[in-house]
């Protein structure tokens, strides 16, 4: 279409219009263009018909008409606008055509020149379609639309349309307010009222907005109070506000006005109209995010709101709104937020407002946390090797860039490398000895990976990196040059404080055992110190010191020479012993098992002799012939010792040969190999130098006994051991001492096996066998380390074998001789399956005819019970032990539980004769683990009935009988069930055992009476010991009326405050039951020191109020502060009673043995810490019964001038009372106690011990209180009727009064007679005495 130059400004209208047809309409889309001239206006022609089709009677059709007007004058688009918005809809028809109506009238396009071409831009709620943005060019490069928006302008008219076209359908969220009452029935939708109310007012909507564009329909949602307001929905294109408000218009003429619309409060909210968009779309913390709010509606009435702070945004640092018109056709509003947190997550609302329009937009945005992932932080060696730190993000995003820093007082630098495709960092750095030079170990650099985002977040994270150069190493420079069974230390320093290991090892890369080397770490340095006591010839050679950290060794060697020389064990001697006559001669020699360079001499007294050497095999020997001359008196007793030297000139002596210078007709015994000896002389000699058979090789070990019986040498004991066995012995010996012990130990453990097997016959013969494979087993027993499967198999073969039943006679041989080699061999064993190991966690199970041995090692989650069968059909006998599943949930994973049962154990053990003893099991049970909570374990054993007796629970207590061992039935608790004895562990103890160290059986009558006697007794005593301390209350102010009162009845309420304390922490201690492990045994420690205090406090304060008694009758003169005295008195009460517990405590306690092994109380066998409570008590108890009897003498023969007034008297005289009656109670009482720590006492000490002990908290409140005469006044005077009360004063004011027990009494008149006195006394009469005279009149009455 062209355009005459005289046309400035053309538009395009749309006509919808009504019409009854009675045919079809069919006619197609015209474009007639009018021109308008100036002045003149353009009629109206149409340009497009809706397609019509007539139906079988008459109806309203709509039909919609574009129409073009071009303008030569563009200043008449407004006037236009205005006219078209005053015209009122619906248009009737005129008298042509009065069946049609002209609904609306809507301009939709504007054309204006720019330059040389014409820009077509289409009016509000309209836009051109799609079709029309592709060919035609728009204007969109010359306007400010953001990018993305639909085309709005175009470069000239299409020529044959279409043009603007209405929007797509938007619903309009409309409310309007009817001033009339509120009904409930509105709420109902099915209540007529609701449904009449809605057919009303939807028919009005229909009226009234069928006049928009694209009306499709309106609905009624709801009423709600506030009179009646109407909520409704009209989906339509988008309208414009003019025709909006006329369609309101219509709404309002077209309802009935008994609905009273109010025609101000229409409101609506349109909906799709908005673009919402957010940049970026992930949102980090730190980021600048910008919220884009979009609308083609001409407004730059922008509001944003966030929906939990419940405000509008406003402008500020951090929130900046920016709201645009572009080409007057678009509104765009920008929320710029800066550095967002966590906080400004949520739902933000954008509304755009435009008259009776909201056009609002929500968007929920969530802010996510930057999550950096680094390495952990490391320590790094200055060794030039490179290191790598890693950071990687969580979530996998296209990173503007990574950066890295570190801080630290050194600098080393790297290099990074990001994967942009795993959002990871890399920084690679190389530190060398330079960079980190000695002195800067240990200096720390933070290195920070911080992740930067494309809108400014940054997320970082450090990583703390340790450089350690490499160590140092400082050896003991002195050459180290020693001899066999000398000592010596070599010490490695490290000038770096940082290692994951120090080890020494040999130059052959053998690893030195543990136990050999400790090692230390200083804030500045290390050193590992490498210390041997006796060195061997093992040890000579070059040791390695190692600091290893990573992968980095510092290594530091030393040398050294360990010069041959025999240990004095390893020297034999022959003779040990010999009798020699006055005048004769002796062969002597001293052999090694070696051919070395040595120099030997004879020592003879204080003479020194040469030695001739004779070599046999490997063994040298050295002899020298005694010659008994006249130098020597006779008889007379030499011993004479071979002196070995070697190159280092070191030496060493060889054990004492003792000999005995006698006349020569004493001797009556002679063997050429034995030698002399008068007669009843009993000799030891080496059995390798006796006349047994022996191979120069490996000679035999042990000594042979004998005794000159008449003219001949008789045989007592052989205590030989085969050449094999002592071979494994002498073995046995050098591996404790070798730098390899571990390493060898499992070969050592097999040849002991094979040995064993090989030579059970000389086992079961000579009992130096059996001793010595006991003392094999122990020493290896005390090597620390692990013991496998395949190590326990062989131990388990060698018991077997010793305790084998033609081995059981050889076993009571050892018995005689007094040693301890049953307890022993148990104490090895226990050692070996505490170290036992399985190799994969696995249970084993060793069964053997004297031996079987069972596993189970603990796993992670919930255990399974322990229970553990054995059966010995030889021996008939059988048991098995349990533990349930609570005991062994305290045990960490891979804890292993060994038990082990012998059939003929207990025959062999040492036996208590004071008890009968049975053929039973013995079982051990270990854990590997150290147990830290009470644990409990069953065990049921066959009961043997034909031995008779009372079945009894033992263990073996290694620590009883001097450390050789003894059966205990301490915890151990028993039930007989039918053929079965069951055992389990739990703890008592009874109030005798205060002071025994001889506790009663458990299970005896006199315990059981005890135990009765102690709890009924202590029940006594803590009632009234509380009654006292209530009484004294009760009474305080009436009978502290001058200063002694008051001090005697401070030291009494104090008495009875800590004896009832230490009652109750003797019932405390009771209750505690197995003390052996962690938890108990620190609250046994914890119950035995309160008891131990307490108790002492007790005698302490009855020395404070025997020492008062005697200071206030002999220190007449002097008169201290009450102050003072209190001062005095608390010091003594509680501090000497503080400083002896807690040095008790103190010294023995490091080395547990405060406490005794089955009671909470003090040790007795171990330190004799029993003698820090007895000791003071006894003492106390002596200091007082003499304080007593001086003042009981000083107030029955007053001195001169001894005038104490009447109340002063009466206090000084229950204070001797009390005394008296309390001192010999207690000194009875602890007297007893005394006699009870004598082993084996007599059961009458304990029963009296123990009676008169657990009541003496009664005697307190009888004797200490109640006794006293005015604090029965004061009681009777508060709590008596008033008749009682006059008598009392009657009787007190003629001067006597009778005391609380009747003379006819016998104990009130033994108590009494006591004192002197007879009949009645006026002792108690209250005398008034002021404070302030109080010294003074103290003082006279004495004097006076």
């Amino acid at each position: 279409m062209k355009y005459p130059r005289r046309t400035t400004l053309c538009f395009m209208i749309i006509v919808i219009y009504s019409s009854l047809v009675t045919k079809t309409l069919n006619s197609q889309s015209i474009v007639h263009p009018l021109n308008l001239r100036e002045h003149e206006l353009a009629g109206e022609e149409p340009l497009r018909q809706k397609r019509a089709v007539a139906t079988s009677r008459p109806a309203a059709k709509e039909y919609t008409v574009d129409i073009e007007i071009s303008l030569e004058n563009a200043s008449f688009l407004d006037p236009i606008k205005a006219y078209l918005n005053s015209l009122s809809f619906p248009i009737q028809g005129n008298d042509t055509d009065p069946a049609t109506n002209i609904l609306s009238i809507e301009l939709t396009t504007v054309c204006r020149p720019t330059g040389n071409e014409i820009w077509c831009s289409c009016e509000t709620g309209y836009r051109w379609p799609q079709e029309q943005c592709l060919p035609n060019v728009t204007c969109q490069d010359h306007d400010n639309s953001p990018a993305g928006h639909h085309c709005n302008c175009l470069k000239g008219l299409p020529p044959r349309g279409p043009f603007c076209q209405l929007r797509g359908a938007v619903t309009l969220r409309m409310s309007v307010r009817l001033n009339v009452g509120f009904q409930e029935e509105l709420r109902n939708t099915s209540s007529a009222l609701y449904r009449s109310y809605k057919t009303d007012l939807e028919t009005a909507f229909w009226k009234g907005y069928s006049i928009l564009p694209g009306f499709i329909l309106v609905t009624v949602t709801g009423f709600r109070p506030g009179s009646v307001v109407v909520t409704y929905a009209v989906k339509t294109t988008t309208p414009s506000p003019g025709l909006m408000q006329k369609a309101n218009a219509l709404v309002a003429q077209n309802l009935n006005q008994t609905y009273k619309m109010d025609y101000n409060s229409f409101q609506a909210v349109a909906s799709n109209e908005t673009k919402f968009s957010v940049i970026p779309e992930i949102i980090f913390e730190g980021d600048t995010v910008t919220l884009v709010c979009e609308t083609e509606v001409l407004s730059s009435n922008v509001s944003w709101h966030h929906v939990g702070k419940r405000s509008d945004i406003q402008n500020s640092s951090r929130f900046w709104v920016d709201t645009v018109v572009l080409n007057n056709m678009t509104s765009v509003s920008r929320l710029t937020i800066y550095n967002i947190t966590k906080k400004d997550a949520g739902e933000y609302i954008c509304k755009l407002t435009l008259d009776i329009f909201e056009y609002e937009s929500r968007k929920k945005i969530n802010i996510t946390p930057i999550q950096i992932f680094s390495s952990e932080d490391m320590r790094v060696t200055c060794d030039n090797n490179p290191v790598s730190l890693n950071c990687c993000s969580e979530i996998n995003v296209n990173w503007s860039r990574v950066e890295w820093k570190q801080e630290g007082e050194i600098s080393i630098p790297g290099n990074s490398e990001t994967e942009s495709d795993s959002s990871c960092s890399r920084y690679t750095l190389k530190a060398d000895g330079t960079q980190c030079p000695s002195g800067s170990a240990g200096r720390t650099v933070i290195y920070t990976c911080e992740f930067i985002s494309a809108h400014g977040a940054r997320g970082s994270k450090d990583i703390e990196v340790t450089f350690i150069s490499v160590a140092n190493l400082t050896i003991t420079p002195d050459p180290i040059s020693v001899s066999e069974g000398q000592n010596f230390s070599i010490k490695c320093i490290s000038d770096v404080s940082n290692y994951d290991e120090v080890y020494w090892k040999t130059s052959a890369g053998i690893k030195i055992y543990q136990r050999f080397y400790t090692t230390r770490r200083y804030p500045d340095k290390a050193e590992s110190v490498l210390t041997v006591r006796t060195s061997t010839r093992e040890w000579n050679g070059t040791y390695h010191c190692v600091f290893r950290y990573k992968n980095s060794y510092s290594i530091a060697t030393k040398d050294v020479t360990v010069h041959p020389l025999p240990l004095e064990p390893n020297i034999m001697v022959d003779p040990l012993e010999a009798t020699i006559p006055c005048d004769g001669s002796l062969p002597l020699k001293c052999c090694v098992e070696e051919d070395e360079d040595y120099r030997v001499t004879f020592q003879v007294d204080s003479l020194s002799f040469p030695a001739a050497k004779e070599v046999n095999g490997k063994q040298a020997c050295y002899k020298f012939n005694f010659m008994a001359n006249s130098a020597f008196l006779c008889p007379k007793h030499i011993d004479v010792s071979c002196h070995f030297t070697n190159d280092a000139d070191n030496s060493v002596h060889s054990p004492s040969m003792k000999l005995h210078l006698v006349p020569g007709e004493n001797i009556t015994c002679q063997d050429p190999d034995i030698g002399s000896g008068e007669p009843g002389k009993i000799i030891h000699k080496l059995c390798q130098f006796s006349h047994l058979p022996s191979s120069p090789g490996s000679p035999m070990g042990g000594i042979m006994t004998y005794k000159c019986v008449g003219s001949q040498w008789q045989l007592k004991r052989n205590d030989c051991i085969s050449a094999p066995i002592n071979s494994l012995l002498q073995q046995a010996k050098a591996l404790i001492k070798s730098p390899c012990q571990d390493k060898k130990l499992p070969t050592y453990l097999k040849n002991l096996s094979d040995s064993t097997e090989k030579v059970v016959h000389e086992v079961s013969l000579y009992p130096g066998n059996l001793g010595a494979i006991i003392n094999i087993l122990d020493l290896f027993s005390t090597i620390p380390g692990q013991v496998n499967s395949e190590m326990m198999k062989h131990i388990l073969s060698t018991v077997n074998v010793i305790l084998n039943k033609p081995v059981l006679n050889t076993w009571k041989v050892l018995q005689q001789q007094q040693t301890n080699h049953s307890s022993q061999l148990l104490d090895s064993m226990e050692r070996f399956s505490q170290a036992l190991q399985s190799e994969d966690s696995t249970d084993l199970s060793f069964c053997q005819s004297n031996v079987q041995m069972k596993t189970m090692v603990i796993k992670s989650g919930t255990p399974k019970p322990y229970k553990q069968i054995f059966l010995f059909p030889d021996y008939d006998l059988g048991g098995n032990v349990a533990i349930d599943e609570y005991h062994l949930g305290h045990l960490q994973p891979g804890a292993s539980i060994v038990t082990m049962a012998f059939p003929t154990l207990k025959t062999i053990l040492a036996q208590n004769a004071q008890r009968n003893s049975a053929n039973s099991l013995v079982m051990t049970t270990t854990v590997s683990h150290k147990i830290t909570m009470p644990f409990r374990i069953s065990m049921t054993f066959k009961n043997n009935k034909s031995l008779g007796g009372k079945p009894q629970c033992v263990f073996w207590n290694f620590t009883l009988a001097n450390h050789t061992g003894g059966w205990d039935s301490s915890g151990c608790y028993t039930k007989v069930d039918g053929d079965s004895v069951l055992c389990s562990c739990d703890h008592i103890t009874s109030f005798s055992i205060l002071m025994s160290p001889d506790t009663p059986d458990p299970d005896s009558l006199l315990k059981i009476l005890l135990d009765i006697i102690s709890y009924i007794g202590l029940c006594f005593s803590i009632l009234s010991l509380a009654a006292c301390l209530v009484v004294e209350a009760v009474v305080w102010k009436s009978v502290t009326k001058n200063r002694t009162s008051y001090m005697r009845h401070i030291c009494i309420v104090n008495i009875a405050a800590s004896l009832l304390v230490a009652d109750i922490w003797f019932i405390v201690a009771s209750t505690i039951r197995d003390h052996h492990y962690v938890l108990n045994e620190t609250a046994c420690v914890a119950a035995t020191f309160f008891i131990h205090f307490f108790y002492l406090s007790v005698f302490f304060w009855m020395l404070t109020l025997g020492l008062m008694l005697f200071y206030r009758l002999v220190f007449i003169l002097h008169d201290a502060s009450k102050s003072f005295q209190k001062a005095i008195a608390f010091s003594l009460g509680y501090g000497c009673p503080l400083i002896i517990s807690v040095i008790t405590v103190g010294v023995t306690q490091p080395q547990e043995v405060y406490t005794r092994k089955n009671a909470c109380w003090l040790n007795w066998e171990d330190t004799k810490a029993l003698l820090a409570f007895v000791i003071p008590a006894l003492i106390i108890v002596v200091v007082n019964m003499t304080i007593t009897v001086v003042v009981i003498t000083k107030i029955l023969r007053p001195s001169i001038g001894d005038k104490p007034n009447k109340q002063e008297k009466s206090s000084l005289f229950q204070i001797s009372k009390s005394i008296g009656v309390l001192t010999p109670l207690l000194g009875l009482t602890w007297g007893f106690g005394l006699a009870t720590v004598f082993q084996g006492s007599n059961a009458v000490f304990h029963i009296v011990f123990t009676l008169l002990n657990a009541f003496q908290g009664l005697f307190i409140l009888l004797f200490g209180c109640l006794w006293d005469q005015k604090v029965q006044e004061a009681l009777l005077k508060k709590f008596s009727l008033s008749r009682w009360s006059s008598q009392h004063s009657k009787s007190t004011s003629l001067g006597s009064s009778t005391p609380v027990f009747s003379m006819s009494s016998p104990i009130s008149r033994r108590f009494n007679n006591l004192f002197g006195k007879t009949g009645t006394y006026n002792v108690s009469t209250p005398e008034t005495t002021s404070t302030s005279m109080e010294n003074t009149s103290s003082a006279y009455s004495l004097l006076n």
